[in-house]
């Protein structure tokens, strides 16, 4: 019973609180399974003398009962003989072992009970012994969890420090100038060294290609009548301008050749 009894409060001990204060929990569990293992084994044996204990008693009283009937045979056998004296002596013999029978047939009823305590106590460790094995599962996953939670915060922790997330704003912005400088400095370059006119035409075609595009979606809008009648009277209203031009600047031409021709014309020899 005294080993039942340690092994009994093994299993009432706190684990939680053996986790808490254990450097390795799951080693610890481990070695609380072998050690209840090892208890489970002595207990075991325990159970195991008595019950032989009980089966040696209950033999005894079977013994002693069955002797104690034989004698009485004896002592039946006597009296028919007419041997009354033998008869006693029998019946004396009897009642001895009757006795014993009766004191064997006590210890062995005790002993049984006890052994089916024993037996009960011993299903209900190995039940929490089993039980105490998927706990330390549960407890090691649970540990496991709990570890890795904690690493998770103080990874967190450590990114709560502004210092960290300054030092990349400043970086970010270091870059951003970076850029900056570099992209003024192409187009610099480009303005010094390359061929400006080049550039001009470059324009002129994305402007045109913003024209052509303006002008599918004016199509696609119904628009594109309108636009074209519009850009037609402008560029008819352009050339009749610079007709109109042309002809003045001739006329002012000729006017200032009549002019100097008859200038020419009016001079004499003997001015000369």
């Amino acid at each position: 019973m005294g080993i039942l009894s340690r092994v009994g409060t093994l299993l009432k001990a706190n684990i939680n609180d053996l986790i808490s204060k254990a450097e390795d929990p799951e080693k610890i569990l481990n070695q609380l399974i072998v050690d209840m293992r090892e208890q489970l084994i002595d207990a075991k044996k325990e159970v195991a003398r008595a019950i032989a204990d009980e089966k040696r008693l209950k033999k005894k009283y079977e013994k002693e009962q069955k002797q104690a009937q034989e004698w009485e045979k004896k002592a039946m056998m006597a009296v028919r003989a007419g041997r009354d004296d033998l008869g006693k002596e029998a019946l004396q013999r009897k009642k001895e072992h009757d006795e014993l029978a009766q004191e064997y047939k006590k210890q062995w009823q005790a002993q049984k009970e006890a052994a089916d305590k024993l037996r009960n106590s011993l299903r209900q460790l190995n039940d929490k012994i089993e039980e105490a094995k998927r706990k330390k599962g549960v407890l090691v996953a649970r540990q496991k969890r709990a570890e890795a939670q904690k690493r998770i915060q103080d990874t967190m922790s450590g990114l709560d420090d502004t210092a960290a997330f300054d030092a990349f704003d400043r970086m970010e912005e270091k870059v951003e100038q970076q850029e900056a400088e570099a992209e003024a400095s192409a187009e610099l370059s480009g303005e010094l060294t390359g061929d400006t006119l080049s550039s001009k035409f470059d324009e002129l075609e994305e402007d045109h290609g913003s024209d052509e595009a303006l002008s599918a979606l004016k199509t696609k809008m119904g628009v594109e009548d309108e636009a074209d009648e519009e850009s037609e009277e402008e560029e008819f209203s352009f050339e009749d301008l610079e007709e109109k031009a042309e002809k003045k600047a001739e006329e002012e031409i000729e006017e200032e050749e009549k002019v100097n021709a008859g200038d020419r014309g009016t001079w004499d020899s003997d001015d000369l």
